[in-house]
């Protein structure tokens, strides 16, 4: 009596076998490569390849060649054949992205036809389509999908229509997209949602031309005053130094509608009026903002204290600080940079200890910024080794396996003369962050402290401390993960 071929229990027991043969033979004839499968499909299982090939089993398969459309395609083709999965949204989905990641335009169409005709069509079809249709310009087909799956049961819809334009404008499409919005504005009729997207999509490509464009035609269609419009085409005009344009567009705002106005349009204004110098116009907007019952955050109070100490205004700053009730680090960080353009690196770091004393913890932009106040951006040079941060960095970066980035350190602050190295605060403090660094912070603040250092002897140590109570709590992790094992 002959005996049956054991069955797998593991569905994807032959998904090497199958990968490997349409990998090997994505060139060969269709009756070739369809008897290569059948064959593996043959010795796996007696019952059904329905069993062996599911719709589970396919997307591991298109998920085994993300670069390569062929065999993902060979294998499609092979499934449709002999009618072994029942394809759903998520498959066809997937042959989609696939076909346009390859530009293949004409397979990515047919896919498509495919889908509408057996109402597969969804959301995900409408943004995986026609992002690679645009990518490879091809704008009328993407109107086009439209109009196919309206004669499919897909109704027009602006939300399809929104989801589709987020895709292409975070995919810098943005041309591609308002070609698509206007060709379509006798069907769909475009929201503020639709305006936004694009507005946001142009400013993103820097043309404030374009965007300003749409922003009027919205107005003209009677859509309202979008605030989340407003404020990105005011702070792309800032970006581009455009502080004239940005604040007439706050005037007509303010004009129209004063009530759309609210503490994240102030709190963009004032912290680039405090960044460009121009306090004395910071401090009218904040006046005016808390005249309209608008209460101020932390981070619009940051930017204006740092603003109001690089004018040298100190104590005013110190009123706005001890004025807040609760304050977070953005105040902290705002009071010490302000201190540090100021030249004041031992005043900022009384301002460290209070955050400290408060409950607020440090960040490693926090210690970056006091490290800098207080050696510069090439870092404190000295003949004792725990001084000389170039000999602990160098140290660092080879206890790390950083060979490469040693030497090359070296090279520069060998050749001073013709370039000035720049000391990596950020790297320093990164690979000393571990057993190691917790007990040379400890050595390096106590010599900080004999020669007089005692601000940064408190800074490093600070550090020094948080890195033992996170090796503590590894170990606690560990302890405790061990336990479970066991």
């Amino acid at each position: 009596m002959p005996q049956s071929r054991p069955q797998p229990s593991n569905p994807f027991h032959n998904l090497d076998r199958v990968c490997t043969v349409l990998y090997q033979q994505q060139n060969a004839t269709e009756a070739k490569l369809h008897n290569s499968l059948k064959s593996i499909i043959n010795n796996t299982t007696t019952i059904d390849p329905a069993s062996l090939i599911t719709h589970e089993f396919f997307l591991q398969v298109c998920n085994k060649f993300p670069y390569s459309w062929k065999p993902v395609h060979n294998f499609f083709q092979f499934t449709e054949s002999l009618q072994l999965v029942e394809h759903t949204s998520v498959s066809y989905n997937k042959m989609i992205d696939v076909y346009a990641k390859s530009k293949n335009i004409d397979l990515l169409w047919n896919c498509v036809h495919q889908m509408a005709s057996r109402r597969l069509v969804n959301d995900k079809t409408f943004r995986v389509a026609i992002k690679g249709l645009a990518s490879a310009r091809e704008l009328k087909k993407c109107v086009e999908l439209f109009h196919l799956a309206k004669s499919h049961g897909v109704e027009y819809s602006v939300l399809i229509l929104n989801k589709v334009l987020d895709t292409l404008c975070h995919a810098k499409l943005v041309d591609e997209a308002k070609f698509i919005v206007f060709k379509l504005g006798d069907f769909i009729q475009p929201d503020v949602h639709t305006f936004r997207s694009l507005i946001e999509g142009f400013c993103n490509a820097g043309d404030i031309i374009e965007a300003c464009k749409l922003w009027n035609l919205m107005v003209d269609r009677g859509l309202g005053i979008d605030i989340c419009s407003v404020e990105k085409l005011m702070e792309t005009m800032l970006k581009k130094n455009q502080f004239s344009d940005a604040f007439k567009l706050f005037q007509a705002i303010r004009s129209k509608s004063n009530s759309n106005l609210g503490l994240s349009t102030y709190r963009l204004l004032i912290h680039w009026l405090c960044k460009k110098g121009s306090i004395g116009e910071a401090r009218h907007l904040y006046d005016e903002m808390c005249s309209r019952g608008i209460v101020a955050d932390n981070a619009t109070l940051s930017s204006l204290i740092y603003g109001l100490l690089v004018k040298s205004r100190v104590r005013e700053a110190y009123i706005i600080v001890e004025g807040i009730e609760n304050p977070e680090i953005s105040v902290y960080h705002g009071l010490i940079k302000g201190l540090l353009r100021l030249k004041k690196p031992s005043e900022a770091t009384q301002v460290f200890r209070e955050m400290i004393r408060r409950g607020c913890e440090p960040t490693m932009h926090t210690y970056i910024m006091l490290l800098q106040g207080h050696m510069g951006k090439r870092g404190r040079k000295g003949d004792d080794p725990l001084v000389n941060f170039d000999t602990i960095f160098v140290g660092g970066l080879v206890n790390a396996g950083k060979s490469l980035e040693a030497t090359k350190y070296v090279e520069r602050v060998l050749d001073r003369g013709r370039e000035v190295p720049r000391f990596d605060y950020n790297k320093f403090l990164h690979y000393y962050s571990n057993d190691e660094g917790v007990s040379m912070f400890e050595d390096m603040a106590k010599k900080l402290r004999e020669i007089g250092l005692f601000d940064l002897a408190d800074i490093f140590a600070r550090y020094g401390q948080k890195m033992t109570t996170r090796e503590k709590r590894r170990d606690r992790a560990r302890e405790h993960n061990q336990g479970i094992k066991s």
